[in-house]
């Protein structure tokens, strides 16, 4: 199998190359996991070897170049081989999540042992991804929870042995390091990048609240409707760590799933919440909706128990828009939002929604709010595409209680700016 970003597609469109590039890199991501599941690996080894594949091809896709895919499974073990363009230097190679057992020129190869079994393989890459994700985690947790049993009963015994803890305090930095470079390639594919919506400019920062173990349950999803809305769902799972990344990505996939079946927008939190009860019963979670009509500006916002979005008008005036009823996010009792917010997103104006951890940072929420309308007030001339990441620098110039936080910045043009 080989593959290049200037494939065109089958209809004889020529392909836009990040689009194109991103449709190769998913299929290189399927062969692999159809390799690893036809041979039984584990799937916290097929996550370290998707992850490589991938860091491999996206910088030769990316420019123009072509990649060579070849799997063979014989004799109880998986081969799996990566043909690049140019070798590789030794230093990129001894930096991959997964070591490669043979490189030779342009090729890399692994070489891996065989299951008893074979497995199902995913066919979404999506839900392969976020199964990729959680298996990382929980192994990285279990080692976590090990680690620190280690060093508690190293710290008891007598001082002969302090040589030794200190070269499983170096240690552990490495692992951690590590860890969160793999956790940090993964965030960016659990945590999608804007779509592109005509008429409308999307932004978005997320600050974790450890930036070398990013697990929390912060987490956001937009999408295009068949019928060209665009719906955002923003979700703050109650808890950390990687169940809380667990219960929000449960959440954001129930709605996503209800909003693409055309369940009516007012009922999503609700009605996830209800589905979501008897399979996640101590699933709890604040939940925010948008969904926007990019041709007018139309607006609803749907409110389960969140922070109030942010409006920018285009007088540059901020202010909250708070929800006649408040509701309640899924999990809680009653939950939905029994009244809807209705609004116009007029050209040159902008919506922020955000997480708690934005206006919590001092522990002083009104204050924290205070804050945020004076600051989307003064960056309101910058591009969505910045705005999240200068508004949360700001915001987080003094952090006494440190939470993970999310910033969407959805910005309609001004009329001769979309001409």
């Amino acid at each position: 199998m080989t593959v290049s970003r200037t494939k065109p597609a089958p209809d004889g469109t020529p392909a836009v190359p990040g689009l194109a590039q991103a449709g190769f890199v998913a299929s290189l991501r399927h062969r692999v996991r159809a390799a690893c599941a036809e041979a039984g690996i584990p799937v916290e080894v097929r996550a370290r070897l998707v992850l490589t594949v991938t860091l491999l091809a996206e910088p030769v896709l990316g420019t123009g170049g072509t990649v060579g895919l070849e799997t063979v499974v014989a004799d109880g073990v998986l081969t799996i081989g990566v043909r690049l363009p140019e070798p590789l230097p030794q230093r990129r190679l001894d930096d991959l999540p997964q070591p490669a057992a043979v490189t030779d020129g342009e090729r890399v190869t692994w070489r891996l042992i065989a299951g008893d079994r074979p497995v199902p393989a995913p066919a979404d890459d999506e839900l392969a991804t976020r199964q990729e994700m959680l298996a990382l985690t929980t192994r990285a947790d279990t080692l976590a929870r090990e680690e620190r049993a280690l060093r508690h009963e190293l710290a008891e015994t007598n001082s002969g042995v302090l040589a030794m803890y200190v070269e499983l305090e170096q240690r552990d930095e490495q692992l951690r390091h590590a860890h969160a470079r793999i956790f940090q390639e993964l965030e960016d594919a659990l945590r999608p990048p804007p779509p592109a919506v005509p008429g409308l400019e999307l932004g978005v920062c997320y600050s974790p609240t450890e930036p070398d173990s990013p697990t929390g349950g912060d987490l956001y999803d937009w999408f295009v409707l068949p019928d060209g809305h665009l719906h955002v769902t923003l979700v703050d799972a109650v808890g950390h760590g990687v169940t809380s990344t667990r219960d929000a990505l449960t959440v954001t996939h129930a709605i996503r799933t209800l909003a693409l079946e055309g369940h009516p927008f007012r009922d999503l939190i609700a009605h996830a919440s209800h589905t979501l009860a008897p399979i996640a019963p101590t699933l709890m979670a604040t939940v925010l909706l948008a969904r926007i009509d990019p041709a007018t500006g139309d607006t609803q916002l749907a409110n389960g128990g969140h922070p109030e979005p942010v409006l920018l008008d285009t007088a540059g005036d901020t202010r909250f828009l708070n929800p006649p009823v408040v509701g309640r996010g899924v999990g809680f009792p009653d939950p939905g939002s029994p009244r809807l917010v209705d609004l116009n997103l007029a050209p040159g104006a902008t919506l922020l929604l955000y997480t708690d951890g934005l206006v919590e940072s001092r522990k002083d929420i009104d204050e924290g709010q205070a804050r945020l309308l004076e600051i989307a007030r003064t960056h309101a001339g910058r591009p969505a595409t910045v705005l999240p990441r200068e508004v949360v620098a700001r915001m987080h110039d003094v952090v006494i209680y440190a939470d993970d936080t999310v910033l969407l910045a959805i910005h309609r043009p001004a009329a001769d700016l979309q001409r």
